[in-house]
């Protein structure tokens, strides 16, 4: 029982925001966030191309651009199941930001360094709640630091990319059964925590000017492989019959972050850009996740199957500019969960979602600009369970309906000369 408990909780961990997983809100730039998040086709927007597209980059008629930002998001789910009467709900804030700074070294190549919190987020339910077993709380954070190098070979096209470099950590609690508790009635729960996790992967974008019009993009963030080789487990209220078995102890862990594939294009015309992003996450790559609990024997080896599946991502955008001071922008997106039948967990309620975007900027005449966005992300009701927690040797399901929101405000500054 406990190796399928505690199998969750580090697939917590190292899943996301990201990309999905525990969730992925999409706010790596102010301006991209406004046009729906697009922007691999997308060269007008200065130093936040280097996540969206390191290729755009070299194009930029300055030699250096600069932007940072942060975004505030309040994160509302509810559930309810009513055949047994069960309520609940939860709000939880996050606060994703992102720093972005290229230089042009010369006509045709630009270097630059990004770095973006794409995980930071905390999900926090009433304490022994109905789905205490699954999870209670947490609190989830990583950074993401990417350096990037920029080409141009000629007006018509362009690539660029570079290294990835994470480090993350996380809190998670919850408790060990639906009803285990220490002789004073307390509930049994457990505590997993893991600091610094680091890994590597890689980012590579293209860009092709067909016309002084059209432009097409192309941008490839690989595989991630996040190895946890030093999480601690801490359990709590453990009564005398399970003090030898549920002890503190080391946890190590392996799983892959998916690679995703981003195309797209940009057209302008006058004073206006239309843009359209499509992305595929493979999301694949999580048939499993696997656990050695270190320190104790008597748990060993947990193997927790997950068997989600590729998810794409629609987006479009608009951008108008009314004159050099004040741009507006407007955008929507459609998000496919990767999460199939039979494994929706509480720690990651998040079903097929859409957004609608907005915002503006206004840039002074010395070189500073003013980034504002908002969203509003709808996710579908959906009445949805876990059937894989396992108590006495049988599969148990844990489901209801959920319903989610998630609403944001950001601020960004960017600055060019």
């Amino acid at each position: 029982m406990i190796r399928k408990l505690l199998s969750l909780s580090l697939l917590t961990l190292l899943s996301t925001s990201a990309f999905a997983g525990g969730y992925r809100v999409a706010m790596q730039g102010n301006k991209q966030l406004a046009m729906g998040h697009t922007g691999v086709a997308v060269i007008s927007n200065g130093a936040e191309s280097l996540f969206f597209n390191p290729a755009a980059s070299v194009y930029s008629e300055n030699k250096f651009d600069i932007s940072g930002g942060v975004s505030y998001l309040v994160a509302d789910t509810k559930f309810q199941n009513k055949t047994y009467g069960w309520e609940n709900e939860t709000r939880n804030p996050g606060t994703p930001f992102y720093l972005y700074g290229s230089y042009k070294a010369t006509d045709w190549m630009t270097v630059g360094l990004a770095v973006y919190s794409p995980y930071g987020s905390k999900v926090e339910w009433d304490k022994d709640w109905q789905g205490s077993h699954l999870v209670n709380n947490i609190d989830l954070k990583a950074i993401y630091f990417q350096p990037t190098v920029a080409i141009k070979v000629s007006k018509h096209f362009s690539f660029g990319g570079g290294p990835i470099f994470v480090n993350g950590g996380v809190t998670f609690n919850k408790n060990l059964s639906r009803s285990m508790t220490d002789e004073q009635g307390n509930r049994t729960n457990v505590t997993v925590e893991a600091k610094n996790v680091t890994a590597w992967g890689w980012t590579a974008g293209y860009l092709v000017n067909v016309d002084d019009h059209l432009r097409l993009g192309l941008n490839y963030r690989s595989k991630i492989i996040m190895n946890e080789t030093s999480g601690k487990s801490k359990f709590e209220n453990v009564p005398g019959f399970g003090q030898s078995i549920f002890k503190d102890g080391t946890i190590k862990a392996e799983m892959p972050l998916p690679a995703e594939l981003t195309v797209g294009a940009s057209y302008t015309w006058n004073k206006w850009l239309f843009a359209f992003d499509y992305n595929r996450s493979f999301w694949t790559a999580y048939k499993a996740l696997t656990i050695d609990f270190v320190d104790n024997p008597a748990i060993g080896t947990s193997v927790n199957p997950r068997n989600y599946k590729d998810s794409c991502t629609y987006r479009l955008g608009v951008q108008y500019t009314m004159n050099e001071q004040l741009t507006l922008r407007a955008g929507w997106y459609y998000d496919e969960s990767p999460v199939q039948k039979g494994y929706f967990a509480p720690e990651t309620p998040r079903n097929d979602s859409r957004a609608y975007t907005g915002g503006l900027s206004y840039k002074f005449k010395n070189g500073i600009g003013i980034d504002l966005s908002f969203s509003y992300l709808h996710f579908s009701d959906t009445n949805s369970s876990y059937d894989y927690y396992m108590e006495d040797g049988q599969n148990v399901s844990f489901g209801g309906t959920y319903k989610s929101a998630v609403t944001s405000g950001g601020i960004g500054v960017s600055y060019s000369f």
